[in-house]
């Protein structure tokens, strides 16, 4: 581990820390969905909901997604990549 201190004019400490390894997170290339709708090219399931501030929110369910919770699409890449089906779980304002 390294330390690091500021030290600005006058001898007062600015910021101090103390600098972890970084650990790196393995993502493996495989199905998420093992039997739920497999007969269905993509889940996606919709849920309508009175106390929306937005008319459409998609929910990332692949766990792939850059802006997690939220869906960006990922699951695209995911499924050509593992023949899997997972989709987003869409949240409806009535």
């Amino acid at each position: 581990m390294a330390s690091t201190t500021i030290i600005i004019q006058g001898g007062f400490a600015l910021s101090s820390f103390t600098a972890r390894p970084r650990r790196m997170v393995v993502v493996r290339a495989e199905a998420i969905n093992p039997d739920i709708k497999k007969d269905e090219p993509k889940v996606v399931d919709s849920v309508v909901v009175t106390e929306l501030s937005k008319p459409l929110t998609a929910y990332c369910r692949c766990w792939r997604s850059g802006t997690f919770p939220l869906c960006d699409g990922s699951h695209v890449k995911h499924n050509k990549a593992t023949g899997d089906n997972v989709g987003p779980l869409l949240l409806k304002k009535q």
